[in-house]
This record gives C-alpha cells, sequence and structure tokens, in this order.
C-alpha cells in the first residue's frame, strides 16, 4: 500500500510579506513543523508584524510559462528591448512577480550589485535569538529565483548612469537597452560624520547581517547600538535575548522619541531597561576609536564613555541619489514618483520602495510593496489597473517584551489624548484639526503575563 505524498502549503502575510509554510511551522510561536494552515489557532500573530491569521493568503509562486489569468496578458511585440530591474530587494524581485502574473514572455533583466538571493529582510532585527544563520535566511537562492521567472540575472553587477533618451543603463558589465526601466535600488543606512565606517555594522541587508552574526556567534559579547528608532530597538532586544551586553545611544532623551508620544516613549525605555538594556539618552558622539584590550570606544559630547566589542548603526536610512540625478529625475529625499502611477519625472521609467519619494515624503515600510508592484507592472504592460493609493502603513514594532502597533501618520501639531492607562496596557489617540490621525496600543503580550 502506497502512501500518500503530503502536499504542503504556503500562505502570504498581506502587511509585511512573511510565508507560512506548513512544512516548516513556526516553532517559536510553538507552531510544530507540519502544522496544516486550519490548525493554526485564530489567535495566532505573524511572528514579523503582528497580524492575525486572518490576514494571510493562499501563497503559490509564480511559474514561467504558467497562463495568466483570462483577459490580462497582451501579445508581446516583437523584438521587444524588455523591461530592467535595477536592485534585488523585496521590491525588484515583487516587480519580477508582478509582471509575470501578466506576461509569461516579457524579456526581464534584473541588474543587482548583491548576489541577488530572496530573503526576508524584516527578520534580520529578530533572527540572532532564533540562531538563524545565512543559510537559512535565504528562501531562494538568486538563480533558482531566475531560473523559474525567466528572468536574466546580473548579479555584483553596478547601476552608473542612465541615459534615458536613449532608453539605456551603464553598468559595469556594460550598457543595456530597455523599453522600460524600473528602480528598486532600496536605501542606505545613514551614517553620521563622526562615526567611521570601518569601526562599525550597518545590518541593512543579509551580507551586512552576516558579517555582524559571524563575530558574535564565538560567545557573549558586548554590543553598542548608535540609534534608538524602529531597527535600533528591536535589533537591542533581539542580541540582548541572544545573551549578549547591549548599549543602546540616542541623540533624543529616550528611545523612539521620533515616532512616540513622550509617554509612551518612556513606557519603551523602561521595558529596555527590564531586559538589562543600558540606554544612554541625549548622546551626542564625540568621538569613536579603538580602546584597550582591542576594544572599541565610544564618547559622547559631555564626556560618557561607552566599550564594546562591536558598534552597530541604526541612525536611519537615505536614497543615494547619484544615479537618479545623473540622469535629470526629480530627487526630493528620494526618487520623486507619481503618487498614483509611481512613475519619475522621465517617461518609461518608473521606480518603488525605500529609494522612492512621494510630496516629498520617503516610503520605507514593506506592506505597500505588492500595490506598488501590481500598479507598474499593469502601467509597463499597458493594461487597466487600479492607480496606486499610497495610505500611512500600520507600523509594529517585532520588540517582543512590548508590543508596539501605530495606526495612521501622527502630526507635528496634533494633541496626544490618553485612552487606557494601566501597568500592561497603554492606549492612546492623537487628534489634529478635530480629527483622529494616529491610534497607538502598547501591551505586555499575553505570553509574558502568563509567564
Amino acid at each position: 500500500m502506497s502512501l500518500a505524498v503530503v502536499k504542503w502549503r504556503q500562505y502570504l502575510c498581506r502587511a509585511c510579506g512573511l510565508i507560512y509554510d506548513e512544512q516548516l511551522g513556526d516553532p517559536d510561536s510553538g507552531l510544530a513543523p507540519g502544522t496544516r494552515f486550519e490548525d493554526i489557532p485564530d489567535d495566532w500573530v505573524c511572528p514579523l508584524c503582528g497580524v492575525v491569521k486572518a490576514d494571510f493568503e493562499p501563497y503559490a509562486p509564480q511559474l514561467v510559462g504558467s497562463t495568466p489569468a483570462p483577459g490580462t496578458a497582451k501579445s508581446p511585440p516583437v523584438h521587444r528591448r524588455g523591461v530592467v530591474i535595477v536592485g534585488a530587494g523585496i521590491a525588484g524581485w515583487s516587480v519580477v512577480e508582478a509582471l509575470r502574473k501578466l506576461d509569461s514572455a516579457l524579456p526581464i533583466t534584473l541588474v543587482t550589485a548583491c548576489a541577488g538571493d530572496r530573503y526576508h529582510k524584516p527578520e534580520l532585527s529578530i533572527a540572532l535569538s532564533r540562531r538563524l544563520d545565512p543559510v537559512a535566511l535565504v528562501r531562494e537562492p538568486a538563480a533558482d529565483a531566475a531560473r523559474r521567472l525567466g528572468v536574466r540575472l546580473l548579479s555584483a553587477t553596478h547601476a552608473i548612469g542612465i541615459a534615458p533618451g536613449l532608453r539605456q543603463l551603464r553598468t559595469t558589465r556594460g550598457t543595456l537597452r530597455y523599453t522600460d526601466l524600473v528602480l528598486a535600488q532600496g536605501a542606505k543606512p545613514f551614517l553620521p560624520a563622526e562615526v567611521p565606517a570601518a569601526l562599525c555594522w550597518r545590518v541593512n541587508d543579509l551580507a551586512g547581517w552576516s558579517g555582524l552574526q559571524a563575530r558574535l556567534s564565538g560567545g557573549a559579547r558586548h554590543v553598542a547600538i548608535i540609534g534608538a528608532g524602529m531597527v535600533g530597538c528591536e535589533l537591542a532586544e533581539d542580541f540582548v535575548r541572544a545573551g549578549h551586553q547591549v548599549s543602546l545611544l540616542d541623540l533624543a532623551p529616550l528611545p523612539l522619541a521620533q515616532l512616540l508620544p513622550a509617554q509612551a516613549a518612556a513606557r519603551m525605555h523602561a521595558s529596555l531597561q527590564a531586559q538589562g538594556i543600558a540606554f544612554y539618552g541625549q548622546a551626542r558622539i564625540s568621538h569613536i576609536g579603538g580602546s584597550a584590550q582591542g576594544l572599541k570606544e565610544i564618547r559622547s559630547a559631555d564626556g560618557r564613555s561607552v566599550r564594546c566589542d562591536e558598534i552597530v548603526v541604526a541612525s536611519g536610512l537615505h536614497t543615494d541619489g547619484r544615479l537618479a540625478r545623473g540622469a535629470g529625475l526629480a530627487f526630493e529625499r528620494g526618487i520623486a514618483v507619481d503618487a498614483t502611477t509611481l512613475r519619475t519625472s522621465a517617461e518609461h521609467i518608473y521606480a518603488l520602495g525605500d529609494c522612492i519619494s512621494i510630496a516629498g515624503a520617503p516610503c520605507r515600510f514593506i506592506e505597500p510593496l505588492a500595490r506598488q508592484a501590481a500598479v507598474i507592472a499593469a502601467g509597463l504592460l499597458g493594461l487597466p489597473a487600479a492607480q496606486y493609493e499610497h495610505r500611512p502603513p500600520v507600523i509594529r514594532l517585532k520588540t517582543r517584551a512590548l508590543s508596539v502597533v501605530l495606526h495612521g501618520q501622527p502630526h507635528a501639531d496634533g494633541r496626544w489624548q490618553v485612552l487606557e492607562d494601566s501597568p500592561d496596557v497603554l492606549r492612546m489617540q492623537q487628534h489634529h484639526q478635530d480629527s483622529v490621525v494616529a491610534a497607538l496600543d502598547m501591551s505586555v503580550p499575553r505570553q509574558r503575563l502568563a509567564a
């Protein structure tokens, strides 16, 4: 008697893009490998962004040559140059997937300075305590993804110039001609002038995280993190959970001061302290250098000093504008795009993800990427599609000791109102011009309350 082959299914988080694989389960959340999606408790939440089970949808990797939905694909014209995409992060691969859903024959070239392997970047800030390594973080090697989707992959290749009138992209491997160009080049960690690049780590990509992970795998270390924003606070908690000593420094007097009202930031400060994380507020760095016993030393302008083994910079992101400005594209804190089509100021050039700005505001969140990619794909193929509508995403910190969820876009002149304030819960709303513009929920997760 033969055994039927078990078919494992995958489900996609619509909010952050995490994929739940039934075969792997989610052991960190108590779901053993082999747990079917329908058997997951309804109160289970996404381990990355915190949305509930109902916010997941079935996911099937797109295969080149598969039949598009009726009425969506158009016959490819002969001798098309095709689409060239710069950047192989989540944004770039999302455009590839969106195009392949509509057209299985369109020539696509993907140019990336890195290897191009597919991984979920938000996992980097919680990977160390989960004992993950670079191999485990890669969901699909670039070569496999390129083969599956019928993409010409140019890895370890830098884009160095665009000629919009000629529809040409100059790269370190020669000049590419394109019908349409999509810029998905992401953003880079901002490095303060006082911070020597050679003495610090930046973990905005898998390569940077892998180098730091290798250094921390040999035993307990003291890590200093410069920047107490979302990523800085997530990394601080992750490193402590992995057994390391952590110091967290910021210019502001409290962590998350640019995102949260003072009352909420103070609660986050208390949570970090309870975990053993040393927070140094109002720390204006004056010098970073080597110290005795091979340690690194950070000195602040007020005379405070932190000695550590490793330094991580998490002081925000910025878009490298050299490629866009060299092509004459409008640039304002990012590549300026049309709010509804995501087209840049040049014909046949689109952009999405961390590198863009809409009305002067950067758009550096995972949640909108799938919608952005779908709009661009339809536009490139001349198909009718809903216009892109940018809305502030729900912000969920991946901190386990204290859940932080922010809805809406806080206003600089808004007035915060406390709705609930208890030892385990803080709920606030912000009002601006007689309207509620933001809502904040902070709570101790139930697992910690039970413990």
